[in-house]
């Protein structure tokens, strides 16, 4: 019997030619529903129009959420965050936080929000892919390479979330309502390196030059699919153990190398003025904000190879372009400006605003602490802590929402929008310190200064290095834990963690009886090694789309 269990059936053509986007960049695209299978996929433009799409659909896979989003999981599976949000909220948050189904038990379908817009993005990417070959490129196969490149690294990017998220997951390449098996994860990887050394291949270098970041931001690039790659080889050599089938390891190195000497990407002088937040404030003169004082890089800085770019003019209507979980990372139900309020979701550790030597700006940049900030000297502040669950005097700064003096939504300095909605800080998928650190990690020759320049830029205020800054050895223990410093809260931490291998990862995420406040009252969080153990370090298969397959997909161990 074939049923077709990922819903995504209205995300094909029809879904694609409809999805507006950002309304300020590259990604506008009119509107044309009277487009068909049967007149469409004939031109350039129609190609274009299609990538687009694809885009839109990636974006999709935060935009229109509930609860979760790929970014917020990574957080809560991680050892940077607990569950946080409301007190009279479902426990769905500590249901993965702590890889315990049973601390919510109707939650069977934790996930399957995210399974629905990951395989409906797919279905896009597929049915642009599939029909390459009916376009007339007129002959400029440049257009063509960038742009199926363009494609065909979206769907690696999409697969490659989802394979190290639930693992065993159905491999579909064509547009198909078919019911199909779940494949073997090296089936998953080694259409995720095609697809990217595809890319690498035929996008050229210069197809979006970062001079032009204002008209083609958000567009993959050659140099951001190396790195991609690089990413995904270091992840799946670490977390299956052997080597990554169709790359090597000084391929990969090379890929990483030709981006650093491309001169595109930079460290910017200073780490806080990566963040529309921390570039907004100083240790000195927290609650002060003025949006044309701040010292944000901006969108589209010298430093981001990838962004997941967001806009502001989300609707209730279907049109999804908005930074969907940003707004369960702010405070909860309480402002302090530049600080909006939000839903209090994955409140930090106190063990990591202790990770950062003195002198480190990263820690300031990254963690907002109600105390040093004066925050919890607000005369309503009571009525915050007592509304949040697992609150711990710290959440997170580099994502949060934003607000003017009055207590008003700022959306990125703006003012415009629906603050639950509309928020729109870019999630930056990759950077150019993820590119060094990453060479490093795979033995470069300049390493040592690689990791360093990482290293100084943290020590850097007005263009000063501190005395405090030291250089240290390019050793593997060294790099991870730089790693962990200038990556704290960008979704990567968890994925670092679990590629040195599954029972490591448990032992630096699991902790006992971790004093917090719920509603005011002191509780405790107690995380098990064991059930990180026992799933792998996966996420549960939502019970829906078992049902659905009748049967042909199987639930990871452990759920």
């Amino acid at each position: 019997m074939n049923k077709f269990k990922y819903s995504i059936l209205a995300f094909g053509l029809s879904g694609l030619l409809t999805m507006s986007s950002c309304s300020d960049t590259w990604l506008n695209t009119e509107s044309m529903t009277t487009s068909t299978t049967g007149n469409f996929y004939k031109t350039v433009a129609d190609a274009e129009r299609a990538l687009y799409g694809c885009y839109a659909g990636w974006i999709n896979t935060v935009s229109s959420m509930g609860a979760f989003s790929f970014y917020t999981i990574s957080q809560l599976m991680s050892d940077e965050c607990f569950g946080g949000a409301g007190t009279a909220d479902a426990f769905n948050m500590q249901a993965v936080n702590q890889f315990d189904l049973s601390v919510s038990p109707s939650d069977v379908n934790l996930t399957n929000d995210m399974w629905v817009n990951y395989y409906a993005a797919i279905y896009r990417c597929n049915e642009l892919i599939t029909k390459e070959g009916q376009i007339d490129w007129k002959g400029n196969t440049a257009i063509q390479g960038t742009y199926m490149g363009e494609c065909r690294t979206l769907r690696a990017i999409l697969y490659f979330d989802m394979v190290r998220l639930w693992g065993n997951i159905p491999l579909i390449v064509e547009p198909t309502s078919d019911n199909i098996a779940q494949a073997d994860p090296d089936d998953v990887y080694a259409l995720i390196v095609e697809d990217l050394q595809y890319a690498i291949d035929n996008i050229p270098a210069d197809a979006y030059p970062k001079a032009n970041a204002a008209t083609n931001e958000g567009h993959i690039t050659k140099y951001a699919a190396q790195g991609i790659l690089a990413r995904v080889y270091l992840y799946y050599t670490g977390y299956y153990g052997k080597d990554l089938a169709g790359v090597t390891k000084a391929s990969v190195l090379s890929g990483l190398e030709e981006v650093i000497t491309s001169s595109e990407y930079e460290l910017i002088s200073e780490f806080k003025n990566l963040w529309p937040a921390a570039s907004s404030v100083s240790e000195t003169n927290a609650n002060a904000w003025n949006a044309e004082l701040t010292t944000f890089a901006g969108r589209g800085n010298k430093e981001i190879v990838l962004p997941q770019m967001f806009n502001y003019t989300q609707n209730w209507d279907g049109l999804n372009n908005g930074n969907r979980w940003l707004i369960g990372m702010g405070m909860r139900n309480i402002t302090f400006s530049p600080y909006s309020n939000g839903w209090g979701q994955c409140t930090v550790r106190p063990a990591v605003w202790n990770i950062y030597s003195d002198g480190d700006s990263r820690q300031w940049a990254s963690i907002i602490s109600m105390d040093k900030e004066g925050i919890s000297k607000l005369s309503d502040f009571d009525k915050y802590v007592k509304d949040q669950r697992e609150y711990t005097g710290y959440t997170v700064k580099k994502y949060t929402p934003m607000c003017f003096y009055d207590g008003t939504t700022a959306v990125d300095g703006l003012g415009l929008g629906n603050f639950m909605i509309s928020q729109y800080q870019n999630y930056d998928y990759l950077r150019y310190s993820d590119i060094l650190l990453m060479a490093a990690e795979l033995g470069s020759s300049n390493a040592s200064q690689y990791l360093n320049d990482v290293r100084r830029r943290a020590y850097t205020s007005d263009g000063v290095v501190s005395s405090k800054f030291k250089e240290i050895e390019p050793t593997k223990d060294n790099i991870m834990n730089e790693r962990r410093l200038e990556f704290a809260f960008e979704g990567h931490r968890y994925w670092d963690l679990l590629r040195q291998g599954v029972e490591y990862a448990a032992s630096q995420i699991s902790v006992s009886d971790v004093k917090v406040l719920t509603g005011g009252v002191e509780t405790t969080v107690t995380i098990k090694a064991q059930n990180i153990i026992e799933k792998k370090g996966l996420m549960q298969i939502p019970q829906d789309q078992i049902n659905l397959s009748d049967g042909m997909l199987k639930q990871n161990a452990g759920w």
